[in-house]
Parts: structure tokens; sequence; C-alpha cells
């Protein structure tokens, strides 16, 4: 099994970070909502999104800008 998070799209390749490096996978792997930002998990060719997950990164995520532009 690989985690990781999508990055980015390119054509008909999804690009996943996984562990600070950037692997490309066939974009038919992953659900047809999945975007960028979401959490997967790659296991036997299939790749899903993990929802809890990705909310919670988001919003650690929109916690540490609303502190970056407070100060």
């Amino acid at each position: 099994m690989i985690k990781g998070i999508i990055d980015r799209f390119e054509g008909e390749v999804a690009v996943v970070e996984i562990n600070g490096q950037t692997k490309d996978y066939p974009k038919t792997i992953f659900p047809k909502d999945a975007t960028t930002g979401d959490v997967v998990i790659i296991e036997n060719g299939q790749g899903k999104v993990l929802k809890n997950e990705t909310e919670k990164l988001r919003k650690e995520v929109e916690a540490l800008m609303d502190e970056v532009w407070e100060e």
C-alpha cells in the first residue's frame, strides 16, 4: 500500500507526492471526483481517496494560512 497526496494532474497522469517525492500514475486508477490535494492510497493498482484524512489536511492548511495572515 502506498499513501500520498495528489499534487496535480497532467493530461492523463496523476502526479502523487509520496514522502516528499513525486510519482506518476494513470489518472484512471483514481475515482473521477479525485482532485488536487486529496490524500490517497494506492493498492493493487487502484487508487482510493481518504476523505477523512483529506478534510483533516485541508483544515490544518487553512489554520496555518490563517496564522500566517494574522501576523
